[in-house]
């Protein structure tokens, strides 16, 4: 009996290429194929990139050059380019990098395998597709057949692509038009996951908001569908992202406070505090409109946890601009935020800002001032959980300090603690009493095991 060939996905970006790398390990592994551990030696390496970013490419083109002198070493290896910068860059990967095998996009990862199979016989090959395929339910290999990072929680992409026109981003032109899945197809999604022992649902989208809107004409659906995923036999919490404040509605929020499920906890990206900046972004939203979005939601849900994204150094950022980014910062008071400095991406309004672009050194000033207000909300968010008792899902042993374990609460917050003298397994539910709160985690105390584990596979006993 012939060895089985081995792979290894490398994932780049976004929560939605983590889900998509979960759902080609699938579709490998019917192949035939075996993953190997990060590090080791394997037949066919595929890369699932990013193009969000400018050092995206420079990350994927030394990834490249590291690998060629691997199959130069090993004749019968293959690599495959898959994701946002397969679909932007197309056969310029394989121009750029001739040892490449394989250039798929972000519409046809379900095509990986037999593309690297013909490719034995082919040469390299690119198969980019400018649009799902109709007839494929968007490409969608069931999430049944994906190979998740962890047993409990699984990711469920509700549609593709944006219709929205920001001025800095590329995701538009690389994943398309919006286009919602099914909602009696993701219902049962969720529940063929509950049914494997998935107790944490995380649904994933490009605008989540708009979802349906595609489908209905009239309004959105994902109020709705928030109910019904929460409503499934098994499923404990339910998280999504990314919403866009221009579409957070009243229906959603209601659908969250009214819905246990799903948990508190809301990414909301404001990008600028500038109204300005905002109408060059194309945000079509003002800095007094998020945060009135921002109070409706709070009041409606007291505990809710709020993060957002931030870009420094916009085309034509004046510093008066980023003063008021740093009041509106202050004032919603985020738990935590992704700061990413201005990359322009070709193809995009702001790339072609060039005489606007800001000086790196004033960016660099500015990122150091905006980090310091959002550590400042952090801290103060996390230490007002002190004292209270949290509903935790126990994830493994802590990274930094073998004698506890650590978990997420409802609200997303990472919380170490010491397990019972019995132990925990990941997977189970605990309360913990929070004892302590820092700038990026909590400390706390086992009180009680609520539940063990719902999921089929048997992971080792976390024990003091």
């Amino acid at each position: 009996m012939s060895t089985p060939r081995t792979f290894e996905i490398r994932t780049y970006g976004c929560q939605m290429n983590v889900h998509d790398s979960e759902r080609l390990a699938g579709v490998m592994m019917a192949d035939g194929l075996v993953p190997v551990a990060p590090g080791d030696e394997a037949d066919v390496v595929l890369l699932n990139t990013c193009t969000i970013r400018e050092n995206a490419d420079n990350k994927l083109y030394a990834a490249l050059g590291q690998l060629k002198a691997q199959k130069e070493s090993r004749p019968g290896m293959q690599i495959a380019v898959g994701g946002c910068m397969a679909q932007k860059d197309r056969e310029n990967i394989v121009k750029r990098a001739g040892w490449v095998d394989v250039v798929f996009g972000t519409h046809n990862l379900g095509s990986a395998a037999s593309l690297l199979r013909r490719s034995v016989e082919e040469g390299s090959l690119v198969e980019i597709l400018d649009a799902p395929d109709p007839e494929a339910h968007l490409d969608m290999v069931p999430a049944l057949n994906a190979v998740r990072e962890v047993p409990w929680a699984g990711w469920v992409t509700i549609q593709t692509g944006c219709n929205n026109s920001c001025a800095f981003c590329i995701v538009p032109s690389v994943r398309g038009d919006e286009v919602s899945r099914p909602f009696d197809d993701l219902v049962t999604e969720a529940t063929m996951l509950a049914k494997q022992g998935v107790t944490e649902i995380t649904l994933l989208g490009q605008n989540v908001n708009s979802y349906g809107r595609d489908i209905t004409k009239r309004r959105p659906l994902f109020a709705d569908l928030l109910r019904a995923v929460a409503a499934v036999e098994g499923i404990e919490r339910v998280r999504y992202t990314s919403p866009h404040p221009r579409d957070l509605r009243p229906e959603t929020i209601a659908a969250m406070a009214e819905t246990r499920e799903v948990c508190p906890q809301l990414h909301l990206p404001l990008q600028s505090g500038s109204n300005e900046v905002l109408v060059a972004m194309r945000r079509g939203y003002t800095a007094e409109r998020y945060l009135e979005r921002l109070a409706d939601a709070r009041a409606a849900m007291p505990g809710l946890a709020v993060t957002t994204d931030l870009i420094v150094g916009f085309p034509g950022e004046t510093e008066a601009q980023f003063e008021e980014t740093l009041q509106v910062v202050a004032a919603a008071e985020f738990d935590s935020a992704y700061t990413f400095i201005f990359s322009p991406r070709p193809g995009t309004r702001a790339a072609d800002m060039k005489s606007e672009f800001i000086a790196p050194e004033v960016i660099k000033e500015r990122f150091a001032r905006l980090d310091a207000v959002i550590d400042r909300s952090a801290l103060l968010r996390n230490q007002a959980r002190v004292g209270l008792e949290e509903e935790v899902l126990v994830e493994g042993p802590s990274r930094r300090d073998e004698s506890r374990v650590s978990g997420r609460t409802r609200q997303g917050k990472l919380i170490h603690f010491a397990p019972p003298a019995e132990g925990l397994r990941a997977g189970a539910l605990a309360t913990v009493k929070v004892d302590y709160g820092a700038q990026f985690h909590l400390l706390g105390t086992y009180v009680a095991t609520l539940r063990p584990p719902r999921h089929k596979i048997r992971l080792p006993l976390l024990s003091s």
